[in-house]
């Protein structure tokens, strides 16, 4: 009886065991095949098309300050079909052109790729150099030298430069904006091309021989077609001014002028001020630059057959008005606000133009912005908040005297550039003078100036590893080659600039506060309040696609954004 109750229990053992390696076996082959499946899935899914926005100089809040003033199929198509990153930050600073299209698209920062500013000074030639300027090269599409670009400072790669090398350069990249540094740093290494604007009497889009030596047909027609003359025309509001409830005064002593202007309010007389304002240069301070730049990058879409087969194509398109309007009307501008509902409606025609060409769920768009903006100081002091302005000429001043008294010289400072001191390494070892010790002085000098919070040594970043708060950003700001030997921080409402417009360029959550939009295939619906940073949207993208991110990448993918 023992023995037959054995047996049966040692044969209910045996088979359930047998039952449990067969659903183990059976469960690894499901889960191999959705593996399998969901791999497949990934690339047979992939857009056709990727789609990157930069609108230069957009704060959040223009987002929501606006949102009643846009129609449905623009800023809020991409929130309510797509995912809104309602808490995105630049995690570096400066906050300036720049660094802001490279960080976008090397998914990390200055202290990385290199790109420390839209100019800096350069330590080892002694000189000041542009972000994208290059004279190994020469323009294609002008006489001028505004084509002598190329991104050789940019020393990491793009996702851009990702997408051409995993799809062995059958992916097409182009890059379009109406400054050049808005798209030679997008296009990255390997674009097909770039394109930007020339101005003046021109009124054409350029290259560089880096990427061609002659302008494509499609370019040579658009150029000859005179698409910027329509846009010689008075500057008016798109709606009725009355409406226009989210923005101060239309006349007031916080706004700039075109030159020969002698009000600050509409409408703007274009056609009268062109002679004074170097022609079409004019209309890259209106909402009309970016009126082009859409129409201009359609044209791009249909010249370039971006999005017709099943290999990926990016088309990077930065909105680059928008920063000239801020910077002469200020954050709080009737102006600004009209800008903002244009453009609004130059997104809805590009989106409907990419589903036309391409198709309805068949291309993913991506919307950042490349720094944010500070109120008006004059207009933040008459608001009893605290701001004002530095001057940085007097602080060099002053710093070479207190540098006489303290060193016995006046020549240490080589240069004050984005918020940052050079100092003459050459001249201190001459002196016999230790450089951290120096660096120090000059920190411990700086904060006895009523306008500067903050100061930090070069030996302090090289030194420390610092993970929140102002230090954080300064850090990932610094390159250990490139940036400066002191590091200035302005009291916050502080700024060195004009006392009309807004400026950026600060570690000031009103410079790092940008939007971050996606929607289009791979995207889900949706929204979140988590931090996210600037570097994370190249790794996103990377992960989209399935392709390795760029070489330099410090971001994470966000996760809650993609289907799979």
């Amino acid at each position: 009886m023992k023995r037959s109750l054995f047996v049966a229990l040692l044969a209910v053992c045996f088979f359930t065991n047998t039952d449990n390696v067969n659903a183990q076996k059976k469960s690894k082959r499901k889960n191999k095949n959705t593996v399998e499946e969901l791999a497949s899935v990934s690339v047979k899914s992939n857009p056709k098309l990727v789609v990157g926005i930069v609108v230069d100089q957009m704060r959040y809040d223009y987002l929501t300050r606006f949102y009643n003033q846009y129609g449905e199929g623009g800023f809020k198509r991409m929130v309510n079909e797509g995912f809104n990153a309602k808490n995105h930050h630049f995690n570096y600073a400066p906050t300036s052109t720049g660094p802001g299209h490279t960080s976008v698209y090397t998914g990390t920062t200055p202290s990385m790729h290199g790109v420390i500013g839209n100019n800096w000074y350069d330590k080892n030639l002694g000189v000041n150099v542009y972000c994208a300027g290059d004279s190994n090269y020469n323009s294609v599409g002008t006489d001028g030298s505004e084509g002598k670009m190329s991104p050789h400072r940019m020393l990491t790669t793009t996702v851009t430069d990702q997408l051409r090398l995993h799809t062995q350069k059958k992916g097409k990249v182009i890059a379009v904006a109406i400054k050049d540094r808005g798209a030679v740093l997008p296009g990255g290494h390997a674009a097909n091309a770039a394109y930007w604007f020339v101005g003046k009497d021109e009124a054409n889009f350029i290259t560089s021989s880096y990427y061609m030596n002659s302008l494509p047909a499609w370019v040579n027609n658009f150029n000859a077609s005179d698409a910027a003359e329509k846009y010689k025309k008075p500057w008016t509001t798109l709606k009725d001014i009355s409406t226009y409830q989210e923005s101060g005064s239309d006349e007031n002593n916080y706004e700039g002028k075109f030159k020969g202007e002698t009000t600050t309010s509409f409408p703007h007389n274009l056609p009268a001020l062109w002679d004074k304002n170097r022609g079409f240069d004019i209309i890259k301070a209106t909402p009309y630059g970016n009126s082009l730049t859409a129409d201009f990058a359609i044209a791009a879409l249909k010249g370039e057959h971006l999005g017709k087969d099943n290999i990926t194509d990016f088309l990077a398109i930065s909105f680059s008005s928008t920063d000239y309007v801020g910077h002469q009307f200020g954050v709080n501008s009737k102006e600004i606000e009209d800008t903002y509902i244009r453009l609004d409606q130059d997104l809805e025609r590009l989106f409907n133009e990419l589903d036309a060409e391409v198709g309805k769920g068949e291309y993913t768009v991506f919307l950042s912005a490349d720094h944010a903006a500070i109120q008006v100081p004059t207009y933040l002091k008459d608001s009893k908040i605290p701001g004002g302005y530095v001057n940085y000429k007097d602080m060099s001043t002053k710093l070479n005297e207190w540098a006489k008294f303290k060193f016995g010289s006046e020549d240490l400072i080589k240069n004050i550039s984005n918020n940052q001191i050079f100092l003459d390494h050459k001249v201190i070892a001459n002196l016999d003078l230790d450089l951290q010790t120096v660096q120090e002085a000059f920190a411990q000098e700086l904060l006895t100036f009523s306008d500067v919070d903050m100061a930090y040594t070069a030996y302090q970043m090289w030194q420390n590893e610092y993970t929140r708060g102002i230090p954080y950003i300064l850090q990932n700001g610094y390159n250990q080659k490139r940036s400066g030997d002191v590091l200035v921080v302005l009291k916050p409402g502080y700024i060195s600039y004009s006392r009309t417009g807004s400026t950026h360029g600060s570690p000031r959550v009103y410079d790092t506060h940008a939007p971050l939009l996606f929607f289009g295939k791979g995207i889900k619906q949706g929204s979140t309040v988590a931090p996210t940073e600037i570097p994370d949207i190249a790794p996103t993208i990377s992960a989209l696609l399935g392709i390795a991110s760029p070489n330099g990448t410090t971001g994470k993918p966000i996760e809650a954004v993609l289907e799979n």
